[in-house]
């Protein structure tokens, strides 16, 4: 474990999200509490032979046959990203104390305690010579927590100056809030999470099956449609919308059978409110209506979607960018900053981020060998 002394370590946080659009690798200096320095960021996107067959892992916890393979390019692929954000930065590997791995989930049931993350930690580290903590959910979900959103005390570390309640909205595959209360940063009652409902994940795989791309850039696609009221009553009616926080999902928890029938422009249209209504769905069960969403995550790209979120919010909906984060980068930071908290002993999740009985640590460590 790391000592806990004065002053910031250089780490690298790794993310490949459930929207499976690549690697976002992160270079930052924190020092897992209160104190986060971004210093800089790429982004490397899969190509779509990985993609297929990282999405044919989706749905299973077998780490063997083809998985295996999927694993060990996914972790090589990530050791490569490790070495271009460092060319990029103009640091060697020697200067970074750590890396966060997050992997990729593969499957998500904390109902039934299981949680999957594909990502070998120790050849990460033998590749990269660099010290590595992964496998951060798989200890939360054991004691019975929802192993997800592991990323709201990090939104806490950057919020500590800005008006609350705030909710930072991630809008990956699937869409995170972490609502943050008034107060001193620190205290377990200040900050409440859940996973809100869909995020990207249904409308990319509807422009997918289209043939339309993989995503619906901008929204465009969305913006030429109508919403289909019926189709989005059913698509709502999901017991999940009912259920207090903290809460979590799988990201194919959703079946999109109501928009079938639809044309490519009105299912667009009708998967993009279903997760703008599902975000304004949790209002009720947080603490106190937020007075202001800052959005993160790919989805804040979708000027449809964030339109339909305002109208939705009704108080200001805007990109992170604003207050001078870097909405794309967020996620992967947080699991530098995550794996800083974890070498130090200190919890990466609370009962109210994640239903954990007491605040909880965790993370697997592989040093160099």
């Amino acid at each position: 474990m790391m000592e806990a002394k004065e002053g910031l370590r250089t780490v690298v946080g790794l993310m490949s999200g459930t929207s499976m659009d690549g690697i976002d690798a992160a270079l930052l200096r924190t020092d897992g509490r209160d104190r986060v320095e971004a210093l800089d960021f790429l982004t490397i996107p899969y190509d779509d032979g990985f993609r297929t067959r990282l999405r044919g892992c989706l749905g299973g916890a077998d780490r063997s046959g083809p998985v295996a393979a999927v694993e060990r390019d996914l972790t090589d692929a990530h050791a490569g990203a490790v070495r271009r954000l460092l060319d990029k930065a103009g640091l060697a590997a020697a200067a970074v104390e750590l890396i966060g791995f997050h992997g990729h989930t593969i499957h998500h049931d904390p109902d039934r305690r299981l949680t999957c993350q594909i990502g070998d930690g120790a050849r990460l580290a033998a590749v990269t010579g660099i010290a590595v903590v992964n496998d951060f959910r798989s200890a939360d979900v054991a004691v019975g927590g929802q192993g997800a959103p592991l990323v709201p005390l990090f939104h806490r570390a950057l919020a500590h100056d800005l008006p609350r309640p705030l909710a930072v909205l991630n809008i990956g595959g699937v869409a995170n809030v972490s609502w943050i209360g008034p107060g001193s940063a620190e205290g377990e009652a200040e900050v409440v999470a859940c996973d809100t409902g869909p995020g990207n994940a249904l409308i990319d795989d509807w422009v997918l099956r289209h043939g339309l791309g993989r995503f619906d850039a901008g929204g465009a696609l969305a913006a030429s449609g109508r919403v289909d009221a019926v189709a989005l009553a059913a698509l709502t009616a999901h017991p999940y919308f009912d259920r207090p926080a903290p809460k979590s999902l799988d990201r194919d928890a959703f079946d999109p059978a109501p928009v079938a029938a639809l044309s490519p422009q009105d299912g667009a249209a009708t998967l993009t409110a279903f997760t703008a209504e599902s975000v304004a769905r949790v209002v009720s069960h947080l603490p106190a209506p937020p007075v202001r969403w800052l959005v993160c995550g790919g989805g804040r790209h979708n000027a449809t979607l964030m339109a339909m979120l305002a109208d939705r919010l009704g108080v200001p909906v805007e990109p992170a960018d604003l207050v001078g984060w870097d909405g794309d980068a967020l996620e992967a930071q947080a699991f530098g900053y995550l794996a800083v908290r974890s070498r130090l002993g200190l919890p990466l999740s609370l009962p109210a981020t994640t239903g954990v009985p007491v605040p909880m640590r965790g993370g697997l460590f592989h040093p160099v060998a």
